[in-house]
């Protein structure tokens, strides 16, 4: 079975795929400090409550945090006996190298996405991931990630606002009844969720005029479907693309290296 850990700013995410389908998936809060053997207690413990077999032969990790990459590695070669396939290094090959400028370094997180969106929709694609930050991932009619745009994700705009203004309290993010809020929060949480209903549509418009070609748009991330409510620019969902993509990446590998 393999091990896929997404590792993000904010959170880390654990899915056991079984080579048909993701057995279980569990999250973490991303912490740096977290040994690899504070990781295995906590992962055990979650695979043992689940009461599902599982046997771990292989590990890829994608992580936006390159100070939690050593425990993980340490994680998977301690506890599991495996060497980890890494996104974003050297020996992790993928299908279409990006094609961006010479010294870029995309982030591991992009490169996942790209790979699982083309296998799924196809070249020509923006695939918007709502994460700590909201990023926009132009992928290319071959499947190469060509570049995109990295904009303030919802809850770091959200906390940012309610820190600089003494003010405004923290709300949550939430789809407002009306655009004209008659209250502090509701005027918060309009200009949040309108405001950045307004930069999705806005940079997919600009993306597919610089483009001069008819783009599918897909998003992904947890508030992906609140925010799908609000606007008909997404032409899918896509809930464990990230994972899917994981799963994409080893087994590329795994044939490359069989071949």
């Amino acid at each position: 079975m393999l091990l896929a850990i997404d590792c993000g700013n904010t959170n880390t995410v654990f899915s056991i795929w079984d080579g048909a389908e993701f057995r279980s998936t569990w999250r973490i809060a991303t912490d740096h400090r977290r040994t690899a053997d504070e990781y295995f207690v906590w992962l055990n413990t979650l695979i043992t409550l689940t009461k599902v077999e599982v046997q771990v032969t292989e590990c890829i990790i994608s992580s936006t945090v390159p100070r939690v990459v050593f425990n993980l590695r340490v994680l998977c070669n301690r506890y599991y006996d495996c060497r980890p396939l890494v996104v974003g290094k050297p020996e992790c090959r993928l299908p279409v190298e990006p094609r961006v400028d010479a010294g870029t370094t995309v982030g591991p997180d992009r490169l996942v996405n790209t790979v699982a969106g083309f296998a799924r929709h196809g070249g020509n694609l923006i695939v918007v991931d709502f994460g700590t930050a909201t990023t926009f991932d132009v992928v290319d009619t071959d499947g190469a990630y060509v570049g995109g745009v990295i904009a303030p994700g919802v809850n770091l705009s959200l906390q940012a606002l309610s820190m600089a203004a003494a003010a405004l309290p923290h709300v949550d993010v939430t789809r407002p009844a009306q655009a004209i809020g008659t209250n502090t929060v509701a005027c918060m949480q309009s200009g949040v969720y309108w405001g950045y209903i307004g930069l999705v549509e806005g940079i997919t418009r600009q993306i597919r005029a610089e483009r001069n070609a008819p783009m599918k748009v897909i998003a992904t991330g947890g508030l992906a479907p609140l925010f799908q409510q609000g606007t008909d620019v997404f032409d899918a969902i896509e809930d464990d693309l990230t994972m899917q993509g994981l799963v994409l990446i080893n087994e590329l590998n795994k044939e490359r290296d069989t071949a």
